[in-house]
C-alpha cells in the first residue's frame, strides 16, 4: 500500500488493483476513511474526526 503523502497528521495511501470507484484511503490517529477521487465523496468513515475529514477531502 503505497503512501501518497502525509499532511496535517493524516496519511493518504492506496492499494493497487483495488475495486472501483477510484479512491484514496486516509488514516488518522483516530480512524480510517475512504474518499472518492473523482467526486470527493466520503465513501466510508470509521472514526476520523469531522475536522480532519474536511482537511482530507480538501487535500484530495
Amino acid at each position: 500500500m503505497p503512501t501518497i503523502m502525509y499532511l496535517f497528521g493524516l496519511r493518504f495511501f492506496f492499494y493497487s488493483e483495488e475495486h472501483l470507484p477510484i479512491h484514496v484511503h486516509v488514516q488518522s490517529g483516530d480512524g480510517k476513511a475512504k474518499i472518492d477521487v473523482e467526486t470527493f465523496e466520503v465513501l466510508e468513515n470509521k472514526g476520523v474526526k469531522p475536522a480532519d475529514l474536511k482537511k482530507a477531502v480538501d487535500a484530495v
